[in-house]
């Protein structure tokens, strides 16, 4: 469930307690978390190199250590990042020592858990392997100043897939999820099944601006905590009190009052006000299929 904005905010909470100091030890307890390494041989790599910077680039937190070593982690659907809990939790995949901070400052110790167990950390040596990694994975995120409404328009250009469909793909927006691409969508007035390709000029600027603002919301809210994100101290997000369409079928639209429907687009649960977000009209073929009698594909509603 972690998206852009609850990653950022385990940055911004962690950085300031790991940059700078050494990895003294970490231990892996599901070999998957490391495939394609073993538990042991991405230990060697890290263990006892200093944590130059800690970043982010789309749902990804990057660690770079010294000599040019970096570690893409990625908390897939329910990992989490706990700072010196008071008990050990369950499901801890990862367990990292972290050495002394300077005077009065003790060993530290971060755990990282997940659920599903579907979270990975990946080694990537030098630049050039960094930026191939995402390079193959993600493409621009909305935060980017190269985000602009031309680059979305380009990005869109010709696509048949339905927009939230798009706005979910990683490879073409990175950080974008299910809570945010809702409540962006709302915020252009777009339906979540619009073909992506027949956006409109003023459509891709809205969409632009909708997905900044609905970003950078759950950013100043420090993310939403509607399953299992917790902030590094186990603290909650607040973002989930701010949804504007986001799990709340049945409640009135904030625009126009109208009652807010749940569907399915791509696979995943959509919230969407048919008022203000206008249902887009069929294809002259398939109108035509239908007046005939012909089986229409479903369009994910």
């Amino acid at each position: 469930m972690p998206e852009l904005p609850e990653v950022e905010t385990i940055r911004r909470q962690l950085a300031p307690l790991v940059e700078g100091r050494r990895l003294e030890r970490i231990e892996i307890f599901d070999e998957r978390w490391s495939r394609p390494l073993a538990p042991g041989e991405l230990a060697a790599a890290l263990e006892g190199r200093r944590v130059e910077r800690l970043g982010r680039r789309g749902k990804y937190l990057v660690w770079s250590f010294e000599d040019d070593v970096h570690l893409a982690q990625h908390l897939r659907m329910t990992g989490g990042v706990l700072w010196e809990p008071e008990s050990e939790p369950t499901h801890v995949r990862v367990r990292l020592q972290l050495a002394r901070g300077g005077r009065g400052v003790a060993r530290s110790r971060l755990l990282i858990t997940d659920v599903r167990r579907f979270g990975t950390g990946e080694l990537l040596l030098g630049a050039d392997a960094l930026e191939a990694f995402f390079a193959a994975r993600v493409g621009l995120e909305p935060l980017d100043e190269r985000f602009t409404a031309q680059h979305l328009r380009a990005l869109l250009r010709g696509r048949r897939a339905p927009i939230k469909a798009v706005l979910l793909d990683q490879r073409h927006i990175a950080g974008v999820g299910n809570i945010y691409a809702d409540e962006a969508l709302f915020r252009a007035r777009l339906h979540p099944l619009r073909p992506a390709g027949r956006l409109t000029r003023p459509q891709h600027a809205s969409l632009r601006l909708g997905l900044i603002e609905a970003l950078c919301a759950g950013v100043d809210a420090k993310g939403a905590s509607i399953d299992d994100f917790r902030h590094v101290d186990g603290l909650r997000g607040a973002f989930q009190d701010q949804f504007l369409v986001h799990r709340r079928a049945g409640e009135p639209c904030p625009r126009c009052g109208t009652e807010i429907v749940r569907m399915v687009v791509a696979g995943r649960g959509t919230y969407v006000c048919e008022h203000c977000q206008r249902r887009p009209r069929r294809s002259r073929a398939r109108r035509r299929r239908a007046r005939r009698g012909a089986p229409t594909r479903a369009s994910g509603g």
